[in-house]
């Protein structure tokens, strides 16, 4: 029920993370009215981003379970036990993702997650919706904001509340910020792009390849991944430079298309009978890294999700850091309570330096994705890494580990791992020497 003198939050965005906040905040009383500029995907059908499906993973169950709706996300879901590496010559290598068989990540439908989540905020009494309306100004003095109806042009001034950014990587509340003295803000973009495509149910209806596995093609430079959807289909991303050899520019023509998915990607050919009709309808999308701080201003304004923090996804983390970030705001309300001068500057204090983590490590994978998944040195450092987990569990905890099942801060991860690598590298190093060594006694015949 709201209460009389419940605090007033205004949510810019619809989306995963402001959908999420609203629950939060809608569950603890507070009056929530949320914008977003598309139409109501429950009765128009989800429109949302290119990227059809996402790896839900520790932090995101975390924060879901918080507001109920863990169980029912993941009765959406796939769980993806370990990555599928696929050689250029068709052959495969599993690499489990943990030394604990029930650790997983999920693949879960954007589409699908997002409905569920604005279903349970709408269900919170104090939660109003309002779809087709794009904001269009912030008086950060006054606390107000102005929204415009994209049809029927209708323009709206909130009465003064909190405004949080949850709009995207192009935020428009963010884009006010930029404007203020002393706000830090970059973007940068990779060369490379992205394009989806589908691999369909078998002629028996079932998975085409294996389903509790994230697939990868790594070819040095570039590479194509696959995650599973409910429907038995999979999607394929492919992530290339624009330009170049290896790039999307280089195909113009269906001859050209084929070519390269036979030379590069051969064993998925066979699997993708409309290959040539979804590249060529399918869009390239772009790679963004957005960093800024503060992410908030005094206690009008706060900032989440991409609005914040935009990755790559080559950690699978975008969507979890969101939701942590709910997390956290959240948090901070209950030991300050809405005292917005207080609560503001604590979540950026716990969460800007984790959203910086976050970003290098989603480049730095992009690099161990594409280039190192296949080398026989990496998988032995991966088999090192498993084998000093297992014996000692509560010393040694895999980067990946760390970031993907459980909820230790980025930026704390990100530092013991480092202090980890000296060890596994050390262990790699020496067990090679003894074993160069013990060759040598061999053919010298001492031993």
């Amino acid at each position: 029920m709201t209460r009389p003198d419940a605090e007033h939050v205004i949510i810019a965005g619809a989306g995963l993370g402001g959908a999420l906040l609203a629950c939060f905040l809608g569950q603890r009383g507070f009056r929530v009215d949320v914008y977003e500029r598309r139409s109501d995907p429950r009765a128009q059908g989800f429109i949302g981003g290119r990227s059809i499906n996402l790896a839900l993973s520790t932090r995101g169950l975390d924060a879901l379970e918080r507001v109920g709706l863990a169980r029912a996300v993941l009765g959406d879901g796939i769980p993806m036990r370990g990555r599928m590496m696929h050689s250029v010559d068709g052959d495969l290598v599993y690499q489990p993702y943990s030394k604990n068989p029930s650790d997983a990540i999920h693949s879960v439908a954007r589409g699908g997650l997002n409905l569920t989540l604005l279903e349970a905020a709408d269900a919170c009494e104090s939660v109003t919706l309002h779809f087709g309306f794009r904001c269009t100004g912030l008086d950060l003095d006054r606390r107000t904001a102005t929204f415009r109806h994209e049809e029927s042009g209708e323009t709206i001034e909130t009465p003064p509340a909190l405004v949080v950014g949850a709009d995207g990587a192009y935020s428009a509340v963010r884009s006010r910020l930029q404007r203020n003295e002393r706000f830090d803000y970059s973007q940068t973009y990779l060369e490379h792009g992205y394009k989806e495509l589908t691999i369909p149910p078998s002629a028996d209806d079932r998975f085409a390849m294996e389903r509790n596995a994230l697939h990868i093609w790594p070819r040095g430079g570039y590479m194509m991944i696959a995650l599973p959807n409910q429907d038995r289909t999979f999607t394929c991303t492919c992530f290339w430079p624009y330009t170049g050899p290896n790039g999307f520019d280089d195909l113009g023509s269906e001859e050209r298309i084929v070519e390269r998915f036979r030379s590069r990607f051969g064993d998925a050919v066979p699997l993708m009978p409309t290959l040539v009709e979804d590249y060529q309808r399918n869009p390239i999308g772009s790679l963004v890294t957005v960093r800024c701080n503060p992410w908030h201003h005094r206690d009008a304004v706060v900032l989440i999700g991409d609005a914040a923090h935009a990755i790559v996804p080559f950690y699978g983390q975008g969507m979890n850091c969101a939701f942590e970030d709910c997390r956290v705001l959240d948090e901070c309300i209950e030991r300050l309570g809405p005292d917005w001068a207080r609560v503001l500057p604590e979540y950026t204090k716990a969460r800007k330096a984790n959203g910086d983590a976050i970003a290098d490590l989603a480049l730095r994978n992009f690099i161990e994705m594409r280039d190192k998944v296949g080398s026989r040195f990496f998988l032995l450092g991966k088999k090192v890494e498993k084998l000093l987990h297992r014996w000692f569990p509560r010393w040694f905890t895999p980067l990946y580990n760390m970031v993907t099942f459980s909820t230790i801060p980025y930026a704390q991860a990100q530092a013991r791992a480092r202090a980890q690598s000296r060890v596994v590298i050390g262990t790699v190093a020496i067990t090679v020497v003894v074993l160069v060594s013990l060759v040598a006694l061999l053919l010298w015949g001492v031993v």
